[in-house]
């Protein structure tokens, strides 16, 4: 079964391109204006980290179809979205603003992840 208010496939594509666009222009800003050498280190790796998060998250949903591993996942997924925020506004408030689309993107899927879990569990 499918959730409710799962957003037509039209729309995904186009919704990841705006957080991917807006992640890279906050991207950007950060490294431009930190005022640290090592706030970019810190910037980079957490960004490393929620790529892989990101990509973990995808795999275990459509290609493991591991919804409810997914689920487990996407809470660290969304507090990685968090730590990049904090770690962008020490340095540049607008960047930290580009990513909360991102932030708010991930939540909406996390509920759906919830409901295709709680619609068509348990997995094997």
């Amino acid at each position: 079964s499918r959730p409710l208010l799962l957003p037509p496939d039209a729309a995904v594509g186009p919704a990841w391109s705006v957080i991917y666009l807006l992640t890279a222009i906050a991207a950007v800003r950060v490294w431009l204006r930190a005022a640290l050498p090592h706030h970019r280190l810190q910037w980079l790796g957490a960004l490393a980290a929620n790529g892989a998060l990101n990509v973990l998250w995808s795999w275990l949903f459509f290609k493991a179809r591991r919804p409810d591993w997914a689920l487990a996942e996407v809470g660290v997924l969304w507090l990685s979205i968090g730590l990049l925020i904090l770690l962008a506004r020490r340095d540049d408030a607008i960047a930290a603003l580009l990513l909360v689309p991102y932030l708010m993107w991930v939540a909406f899927a996390a509920s759906l992840n919830q409901a295709v879990v709680r619609m068509n569990g348990p997995f094997a």
